[in-house]
């Protein structure tokens, strides 16, 4: 019996402006034990299938035709209701953003257990025991001592893994997993990948997977659903959709994701459609002030970094228990290179560029940049001038953006800081800034939500470049993208580095993405840093056990169509 079956679904949204039609005329099915995914760029009604399914639609949004059916049973009418018996129980969803999906005021552990108590009726001491095994069974160490634990304690990817182990507490016939390895390193994206191959396996549990990685459509689906603008352009067997595509989208999209076993000249856009962005990287160059630095000469060096932060809390001394993110961490960044660091979630990546930018403080060690030591506060001088050497760009576009600041004033923010600018002086950088990104000096009267994740990042790649910096820290810059917004992001941070001469620490999880940006590598496990080597060395011949099993782990995409790569 086919567990879900979709049939010409058209979602719509009305407004004062007309009707939006999200998805139109889009069919699939799920059967028991089928991994079915469904790609498609940011905004092609993936996601808007997967609201649909579990009556989630936000209003004005309704289905305006077609018929949604779990095992033969119509549920696209249902009212609320019978929704919520369903929604839960027997379908389940994993949400993409892991913030917004769990209750800040309650523990890990309550929510869990609430969740368990309310489909499976255990009683409060056997609910904690599921929830600790889950915990476990998702790859988060000391499930017992994280049950008590608040979502803020976690980290990024940590908190993915709870909503995973939300949505399996009721142990569902269907799970929608919309993009549940977004935030997740390769090594616990594996454990998650397999984990939910082994309960469309054993359980026989039908998954539509929702995501922009086709590394893992590639190695994790078994049939393929390619969307484009709230239309279905394509679809059959994974192998079939990704080695021999017919649709010039789907061959679009496939060209454009990131290849680790050569290195790209440049990545391939989506080209369908003619929507190709420019991004003026001449303009920029052209009035560009260059720091003269020597080749030779380290521009960035760190000695020593440490930084520990409480876990539990306690009046009296010596009984305090801290999580130690960095320990002992030095490397040397050369002027011009784009350094990477890669480890799993929960490594330290993060908090070593936090601690160079100045956003923690030190614990031990020392930054220092062209020469000056920039880690102590008390040379204020040196810090100013560092802080406007030095931009960083964010991994969400979403929450690194002020809501309330329309775009004009986010890219003047630290114009004005520096003293560099004012007037209509200001105005006019800020409007050449947002034509070299692509996006047009109109876009400085907007505010961020009127804008795309892809188009966010731009902003925040203007506003880095807004001071003339000399070092970018980019921090996971791409992971919340489709692979063609990626594309373009990735195009234009080559091209910063090409044409500007500009130095970066490339942070990310995204190993093919490493093998395309970066020089050298430094490869982070439990706040230390394992091994150093130029990248091509590192991808060949790793030297730790840790590095291997990444480098193992990461997707190979040897099914995937070659057509249309810029080698």
């Amino acid at each position: 019996m086919t567990l879900l079956d979709i049939q010409n679904l058209t979602v719509e949204y009305p407004s004062r402006h007309g009707v939006f039609k999200a998805v139109s005329g889009a069919s699939l099915t799920v059967e028991p034990g089928e991994i079915h995914g469904l790609v498609g760029e940011s905004g092609a009604g993936k996601s808007t299938i997967g609201a649909a399914i579990m009556g989630l639609l936000e209003r004005p949004g309704h289905i305006a035709g077609g018929t949604i059916a779990f095992k033969s049973d119509l549920i696209s009418g249902l009212d609320a209701v019978a929704m919520q018996d369903l929604r839960g129980k027997k379908i389940s969803m994993i949400f993409q953003d892991p913030l917004t999906s769990l209750n800040p005021l309650l523990t890990v552990g309550e929510q869990l257990m609430e969740t368990i108590s309310l489909h499976l009726g255990l009683s409060q001491n056997a609910a904690q025991q599921r929830a600790t095994a889950l915990l476990e069974r998702v790859g988060i160490p000391d499930p017992a001592l994280r049950l008590r634990q608040y979502p803020h304690q976690y980290s990024g990817g940590m908190r993915q893994r709870v909503v995973i182990a939300l949505a399996l507490c009721s142990e569902p016939d269907v799970i929608i997993a919309d993009e549940p390895t977004t935030a997740l390193d390769v090594a616990v994206q594996a454990q998650i990948l397999d984990l939910i191959k082994d309960l469309a396996r054993e359980r026989q549990v039908g998954v539509i997977l929702v995501t922009h990685d086709m590394g893992v459509i590639a190695d994790t689906t078994d049939r393929v659903t390619v969307m484009y603008r709230g239309e279905v352009v394509e679809s059959g067997t994974t192998a079939q959709v990704m080695g021999a595509p017919n649709h010039a989208y789907t061959k679009s999209l496939i060209a454009a994701v990131p290849r680790p076993q050569v290195k790209l000249k440049r990545f391939s856009q989506i080209s369908y459609g003619g929507r190709e962005t420019r991004f003026a990287i001449e303009d920029i160059a052209r009035n560009w002030t260059r720091v003269e630095t020597q080749a030779d000469t380290p521009l960035l060096s760190v000695r020593n970094l440490e930084k520990r932060f409480p876990i539990a809390k306690s009046i009296f001394p010596g009984h305090s228990t801290y999580l130690t993110a960095v320990d002992d961490v030095s490397f040397d960044i050369m002027p011009g290179e784009v350094f990477g660091v890669v480890g799993e979630s929960g490594s330290g990546k993060s908090t070593v560029a936090r601690l160079i930018s100045g956003l923690y403080p030190l614990d031990k060690g020392t930054v220092e940049f062209a020469g000056q030591i920039v880690s102590d506060p008390r040379d204020k001088a040196a810090v100013m001038q560092f802080r406007r050497d030095i931009q960083m760009i964010f991994q969400d576009p979403y929450s690194s953006l002020n809501p309330r600041m329309r775009v004009l004033d986010i890219i003047a923010e630290p114009i004005r800081h520096h003293k560099i600018l004012s007037g209509s002086a200001l105005t006019k950088r800020v409007h050449e800034l947002l034509e070299q990104v692509g996006l047009g000096a109109a876009a400085a009267a907007k505010f961020p939500h009127e804008f795309s994740g892809g188009q966010r990042q731009r902003i925040s790649i203007a506003r880095a470049l807004a001071t003339q910096p000399r070092f970018l820290i980019c921090d996971e810059p791409t992971s919340a993208l489709d692979v063609s917004i990626q594309a373009q992001i990735l195009n234009i941070l080559k091209d910063l580095q090409d044409h500007l001469g500009l130095t970066m620490l490339f942070i990310s999880h995204d190993l093919p993405v490493v093998r395309q940006m970066c020089d050298r590598v430094a490869v982070m496990q439990k706040g230390r840093l394992l091994e150093l080597q130029d990248t091509e060395t590192l991808f060949a011949a790793p030297q730790t056990d840790y590095t291997k099993e990444l480098l193992t782990l990461m997707p190979h995409l040897e099914g995937l169509s070659d057509e249309g790569l810029d080698i």
